[in-house]
């Protein structure tokens, strides 16, 4: 029996989804940017699918949607296309030590181009302190990103207080929301924000679509220079199927939010109940404030790559980490900024839940973790 539990790496496409997106190959296949019928058709879609974003995110209108490839584009162009746009004010960004790549190397970038960047620690549960924050801020200070959750640990961060703290200052304030837009309720109004990047894989649509929310009034830098789609901030033609799913996964997904939020939870805690009887065990991130499909834990004197790739033996498919960096057997730079030692690090495994993961299907995973557990002790 196949096992799949890494749905923060990604997710299935919905059926439905699926079917939403067949007509824009065969049928209804004009490029977005054309003028004739096909291309306005085309273009139509495009519409409704920003409309479906927007709703899903609370925003006040359709056009604070853009749409890139990716979350990790997305990313990029709230951190760079924020900090060039505004250089001449100032050239500080804040940030943490915990956010996804995407986020943390496009700083790196800026850093080389002469932007200085603050790197906010996180405590023991991977959250930042507000005062922490408050103390970073200086006159040239432009931007503030601070993740919605966690892609690792799935640690959520205070996002209302950092934006109430931010209120009335000058200062521009990006969450990247890709883990947690899907599992919990996800207002951009009620949040406070200025930019918010969002990814169609990870609930439940195809890959090569994301979006970013841009507040109306917010300014950016375009990083490409081409046709002037999307309002000249990200010239390309737009791939107008995945976009098109993106929007029905989005649509779809609010339709049982609430209760698929408490049903994933409740595995989510009987499922790490019954992985802390293995003993010798470890739960990563914040015990309550974290995205309710998410259990990061740490097996003691054992190596999580092993124990992975017992598993992926077994057809039980999970992560050691964020799966962007998988290719690298290299402890997590997460579970580094919250204290842990290089041991926990390389210990570390990710399970994440998803609509089809049922309780039987972590008393399955307990089977095979218990057999595998003894039989890499066994060996030390």
């Amino acid at each position: 029996m196949a096992l799949y539990l890494d749905y923060g790496a990604t997710s299935p496409v919905r059926q439905e989804v699926l079917k939403s997106m067949l007509p824009l190959f065969s049928e209804a296949y004009g490029n977005p940017g054309s003028i004739h019928d096909m291309g306005v058709q085309a273009y139509s879609y495009i519409q409704m699918a920003r409309e479906q974003i927007a709703l899903a995110l609370g925003a006040t209108s359709s056009r604070e949607i853009l749409f890139t490839s990716s979350g990790t584009e997305a990313n990029n162009l709230a951190i760079m296309g924020a900090a060039l746009y505004h250089r001449k004010r100032g050239n500080h960004i804040i940030t943490t030590s915990i956010e996804h790549p995407s986020v943390l190397e496009a700083c790196r970038h800026l850093e080389n181009t002469g932007y200085k960047v603050t790197y906010l620690p996180v405590n023991h549960y991977g959250q930042i302190n507000i005062t922490d924050l408050e103390h970073a801020i200086t006159p040239t200070t432009i931007l503030v990103s601070v993740m919605a959750a966690n892609n690792e640990v799935g640690t959520i961060q205070p996002i209302k207080e950092i934006a109430e703290l931010l209120k009335n200052r000058d200062i521009l304030f990006h969450t990247d929301a890709v883990q947690f837009f899907g599992k919990l309720p996800c207002n951009v109004n009620e949040w406070g924000v200025d930019l918010l990047s969002i990814g169609s894989h990870k609930i439940y649509g195809p890959k090569g679509a994301g979006a970013l929310y841009i507040r109306k009034g917010v300014r950016l830098q375009p990083l490409l220079y081409g046709g002037g789609q999307e309002r000249n901030w990200r010239p390309s033609t737009l791939n107008t199927p995945a976009i098109v799913g993106f929007g029905k996964a989005a649509s779809l997904f609010l339709d049982d939010l609430a209760y698929e939020s408490k049903r994933q939870k409740e595995i989510r805690d009987y499922g790490w109940q019954q992985i802390e009887q293995l003993g010798d065990v470890i739960l990563n991130g914040h015990p309550t404030e974290r995205l309710p499909n998410n259990i990061n834990v740490s097996f003691q004197r054992l190596e999580g790559q092993a124990i992975l790739l017992e598993l992926n033996r077994r057809q039980i498919y999970v992560s050691s980490g964020s799966a962007c960096s998988a290719g690298k057997h290299a402890p997590s730079h997460v579970l580094m900024a919250m204290g842990n030692d290089l041991d926990n690090a390389y210990q570390s495994l990710r399970f994440t839940l998803g609509r089809e993961t049922t309780k039987a299907d972590i008393d399955y995973l307990l089977t095979e973790l218990k057999k595998i557990t003894h039989y890499l002790k066994s060996i030390i």
